[in-house]
């Protein structure tokens, strides 16, 4: 019987920790660490995935930083943009009131649902933290739709695996 590997949407802080210069600042520090390990040690684990959205997200800013993480995440199987996605991040930022710059939540949020994955891997749990988590599960619950389970790498790193 084949194992079937958990799927987890790479969400744009992943490669944006783990391709960032070290820091001096202890706790984003260890979450460098943890990213590089589980990017380093863990992720033939699991089938990852990103969008174009993480992607385009990725480009922003400073040209080298672009430059490193968009490497980071090379050779990752991409989810193309589309509009079931478009129309469900829409859906997702009026429920959670997300503001303009949060736009790219809605469309990880969105990407994950639409496709069923497993997990949707972030540092970031500003706009869809533990509040917004339960309005999500709400909303899809409602609507017949698949919830990605939210977590960070560290979190991801211990969970138990099926055999």
């Amino acid at each position: 019987m084949p194992v079937i590997k958990p799927s987890v949407y790479i969400e744009t802080t992943v490669p944006s920790v783990g391709s960032a210069r070290t820091s001096t600042d202890i706790i984003i520090a260890g979450k460098q660490a943890t990213t590089k390990l589980f990017w380093e040690h863990e992720r033939h684990k699991f089938d990852l995935y990103v969008s174009q959205y993480v992607i385009d997200e990725c480009a922003l800013g400073d040209a080298e930083a672009a430059k490193r993480r968009l490497a980071f995440i090379g050779g990752i199987t991409v989810i193309p943009k589309s509009d079931a996605i478009e129309d469900l991040a829409l859906v997702y930022r009026q429920l959670l009131q997300l503001p303009d710059s949060a736009k790219y939540d809605s469309y990880h949020l969105a990407a994950g649902v639409n496709l069923k994955i497993d997990y949707l891997l972030s540092w970031n749990f500003r706009h869809l933290g533990t509040r917004s988590n339960e309005k999500i599960r709400a909303y899809n619950e409602r609507h017949n739709l698949w919830t990605p389970f939210l977590i960070a790498p560290d979190l991801l790193l211990t969970l138990p695996r099926r055999k």
